[in-house]
């Protein structure tokens, strides 16, 4: 009997957007993953709360657009977990949870020349396989090296992702947001009406 293949899609979400879609989609294809799981933070090491969305909104927006996809599914294990969130952390719980499953972390290329700075780092390499979004304008061999390093160095399965080059980011959609621009396109139809109807990122 094969193992159940989980995808994880983490992040701020702040908002979700096209882009987390399409690499979801894409990896879910191309790792034959049976389900992918969104987990939107809760408190990230990397971030200040202040600056992030309550998390009510962050999860509303998740919500509404996955809900056309029956593949796709949404966890609250960091919203609701006090203190700072990890990355292995959340693994763990995961493993714990789903013990013959196989994970499969999703994440972009920037995100893995910084994992060094991650906690527990080489443990969470060894813990699941990881995907890896190629970015705009991000130098390939480089990124491939960078892949076969830690591979060969932590004996872990890192894999780098096929897919269109999206270049759409959240930052972006909130600066749009707050000088009267449309972001029509750029998240789902839902969340832009969540969006206008909550006022978010007005201020």
């Amino acid at each position: 009997m094969e193992k159940l293949k989980i995808g994880i899609m983490g992040g701020t979400f702040d908002p979700i957007h096209n882009g987390h879609l399409i690499l979801a989609e894409y990896s879910r294809i191309s790792f034959n993953l049976n389900k992918i799981l969104f987990i939107p933070t809760g408190n990230p090491p990397h971030k200040n709360s202040e600056d992030i969305s309550p998390n009510r909104y962050r999860y509303d927006m998740t919500l509404l657009a996955i809900s056309t996809n029956m593949n796709y599914y949404l966890s609250t294990i960091e919203i609701e977990r006090k203190g700072v969130t990890y990355t292995i952390d959340t693994i763990k719980y995961l493993k714990s949870k789903f013990e013959d499953a196989e994970f499969y972390f999703i994440l972009g290329a920037d995100s893995l020349y910084k994992i060094h700075k991650w906690k527990n780092y080489e443990e969470l390499l060894s813990l699941c396989n990881f995907i890896v979004a190629r970015r705009p304008n991000h130098n390939n061999k480089k990124l491939e090296k960078r892949k076969d390093d830690l591979n060969t160095k932590y004996n872990s399965s890192i894999h780098i992702l096929e897919a269109p080059l999206i270049d759409i980011s959240s930052t972006q959609i909130r600066e749009r947001i707050r000088n009267g621009l449309s972001i029509k396109y750029l998240v789902p139809r839902s969340v832009e009406a969540y969006i206008e109807k909550n006022r978010i990122y007005r201020d």
